[in-house]
């Protein structure tokens, strides 16, 4: 990662300790947890989800440039959506948060890495009208009620990414069967979380 890069995760983290200590953003209270647990799984995904070889957004000469519009349900800290902003700073990132609190402080983050092009939404994802090209998703409380609804988020031909445990990989399959699922890609320096993504076939 650059210098710039770091930088950022260092500025993030220095805001996430500041506001957790008065909202209850993460459990994970140390430095280096948070680097492990919540950057290295965001920016697993963000890996495999915008490789570096074809960096989000680009474009060959004479032909226009086509962004990618992103939504991360239920962003609560930030994880995955701001790293993945961080990893492909072309995207167009859209966090949708209901808690008004956890809201207020993305966009503390979001000012204070001079993010462009984020939109952080203060609803619940079932008011949402847009469309996206992905959707992520992580550590949503009920999960069966929120993949519904996360589809529905799907433009065609667009993609779901799950950071997840692995036995909820056979619940997400049997609730979107119409989703065309890949092999789940396991997290490194975790026991059982796993990347999981789906995509939705063009109409």
């Amino acid at each position: 990662m650059s210098p710039a890069q770091l930088q950022d995760i260092s500025t993030y983290i220095d805001i996430l300790l500041r506001w957790n200590a008065r909202i209850n953003l993460t459990a994970v209270r140390h430095g280096e947890d948070i680097v492990t647990r919540h950057f290295g799984e965001s920016f697993f995904a963000a890996r495999h989800l915008f490789p570096a070889t074809a960096p989000a957004g680009t474009a060959a000469p004479g032909e226009r440039s086509s962004v990618l519009h992103v939504a991360d349900l239920g962003s609560g800290a930030g994880f995955p959506g701001i790293p993945i902003k961080l990893w492909a700073r072309d995207v167009s990132m859209t966090l949708i948060e209901s808690n008004q609190k956890k809201a207020t402080f993305l966009r503390e983050v979001v000012r204070s890495l001079t993010l462009t092009d984020v939109d952080v939404q203060n609803t619940r994802a079932e008011t949402v009208r847009e469309t996206f090209d992905l959707v992520t998703l992580r550590a949503v409380e009920r999960f069966a009620h929120v993949l519904p609804v996360a589809a529905r988020l799907l433009t065609s031909n667009a993609r779901l990414a799950l950071l997840i445990g692995s036995p909820q990989a056979d619940e997400a399959r049997a609730i979107l069967p119409d989703l065309s699922w890949r092999d789940p890609l396991s997290v490194p320096e975790s026991k059982s979380r796993i990347l999981l993504v789906g995509s939705s076939a063009p109409s």
